[in-house]
Order: structure tokens, then sequence, then C-alpha cells
């Protein structure tokens, strides 16, 4: 025992000498273009480009008012018909006034809006450099059939209420769907696992919980997250996906949820914009409402 006492005393003692201080000279990446494309169905496509930030950059707002891109020439075609998307200052529930590419709606003649089984090309030039990106609005094989609330006690808070909901999945397999709720008039929020895949239920009916959506510029609270209150009154947002916007949020939430866990495996975000990071998508969606009782 007192040997190995000594081996342990001698090995501290070896490693405080050898300690030295490392810099490590981090190089800069280059600027890559940042996409956020949306097409909804009975909606005009909206799309937001900006430029990528250094990992230690200071994030500010003048940081982020400066990395929206400008000046670049945006498409959205159907195959049949192509409608070019103008740079226009748009509000955006939960996030405010940003830069965003969205149609001209007054030429009726030229703009069209998103339908279930379309598929759409994007086309971005930007900086000198092009960028296309294909997205599907599938149909809504995921059927949202209905939406309830159960009573849950949380600690010793007996007015919160959890999210019920009832889905159809079509025999088909290969179906995918990302949700957000809203909160009486609040803005629609993503849940922090905001996805949905047919791998175990396939051609079923099912039901599962729905979590509230979160506002992920916040620190989530661990005792109330998940919950709605008795009184709200709330809207579930169920998205039909493709599975290249499926796996771009889906990677997102797990990358979200695993911030400061040592232990957690790195994780790619795989988007679906060749040349850029983020994605094109298109989302079929129903929404359904509930009113949970006091």
């Amino acid at each position: 025992m007192r040997n190995l006492l000594m081996t342990l005393v001698a090995a501290v003692i070896l490693l405080s000498a050898c300690e030295k201080d490392i810099s490590v000279n981090l190089q800069q990446q280059e600027q890559s273009l940042v996409v956020e494309g949306k097409f909804e169905t009975n909606r005009y496509p909206q799309v937001v480009l900006t430029r990528s930030l250094d990992y230690f950059s200071r994030i500010d707002a003048a940081a982020l008012l400066a990395s929206f891109v400008h000046k670049a020439v945006v498409t959205v075609s159907d195959s049949v018909r192509t409608m070019t998307l103008e740079e226009k200052i748009v509000e955006i529930p939960g996030l405010g006034p940003v830069f965003a590419y969205v149609p001209d709606t007054t030429k009726t003649t030229t703009v069209f809006k998103g339908k279930p089984g379309g598929r759409y090309t994007l086309k971005i030039t930007a900086d000198n450099k092009s960028y296309e990106a294909v997205t599907t609005i599938p149909l809504p094989d995921f059927h949202l059939d209905t939406i309830w609330w159960r009573r849950t006690r949380q600690g010793d808070d007996t007015l919160k209420a959890r999210l019920w909901a009832r889905i159809t999945d079509a025999a088909a397999p290969g179906n995918y769907a990302r949700y957000f709720t809203r909160t009486n008039s609040g803005p629609f929020l993503a849940g922090l696992n905001s996805t949905l895949d047919d791998q175990v239920v396939n051609g079923t009916t099912f039901e599962i919980p729905v979590d509230a959506g979160v506002d992920k510029s916040k620190r989530p609270d661990p005792e109330t997250n998940g919950f709605f209150n008795r009184g709200d009154t709330v809207t579930l947002k169920f998205c039909n996906v493709d599975k290249a916007t499926y796996t771009f949020w889906r990677a997102l939430d797990f990358a979200y949820n695993s911030t400061g866990n040592p232990f957690a495996s790195p994780t790619k975000i795989i988007g679906n914009v060749p040349g850029a990071i983020g994605y094109w998508g298109g989302y079929a969606v129903t929404y359904k409402t509930v009113i949970i009782r006091k």
C-alpha cells in the first residue's frame, strides 16, 4: 500500500513539473452561405440568406445584421413556372424583422403557393456563386387525426397539462414529420425533439405525447419544459416533410440537446443545399387547436 501511495505522489509531482501552456492557432474558415428556406402548403416561399460566423465570433445585434446577404438572385420553380423572390423586411413571429426573399404577390400571374405533392427547385446566385436545391411538399401520409390534453402533476404544480395526438400512418413506409406548437397568441415554436418518422409505427394508428415548443434562444426550465398551463389555448402545427428536411432538423435537434454533454457524439448537420449550409424544405401543414380547461 505504501509503495502504491508513493507511486501516485511521484506521478502527480512529475505531471505538475511537465505543465506547459499550449496556445492553439485556430485558422479562420472561409465564410459560407447559410440558407434557411421553406415552402408550406397554401403559402408563398420564404428564403433567408446569411453568411456564417466564426465559432469564436462575438455575436451581437450588429454582427447578426451584418450577416444578411443582400442583392442575391433567388428563384423558385415548379418545373412549369418560375417566380423570382425579392428582398424585403419580413416580420417572423418570435424572431422579429429580418431580411428575407419572398415573391411579389401583386404579380398574380407569376407567383404560386405550395401544394401537396409538389416538387420545387430553389436557385440562388450570391457573391458570384450559384447554388441549387430541390425539395418536395409530401402528401399528408402522416395524418393528424385529433389532439387532446391530460391533466398532469409536475412537482407541486397541479395546473400543468400534457398535449396528446392521435396519428394514422399510411401503409407505404418512408414518412416523416416535424411539429410546432403555439400557446395562446404566441409564435409557433418547434419542440426540443421536433421530428418523427414511421420506422416503428408504419401503417398503424398511434397516440403520442407532444411536448410544448420552446424558444431556443432561452435556457429551458427542466421543471416546466414540455407542459402547458391550464387555461391555455394550444395550436399544433403538424407538418409532413421529406427525408432531407427531416434529416436536417433531426440532427439539429440532437446537436442542440447535446450542448454541454461531454459524452455526446459529435453531430454532423447535413443540409440539402450543395456548397452552402442549411436547408430548403417543403411542409405539408395541418393545424389543430384545443382549449385546456382551467
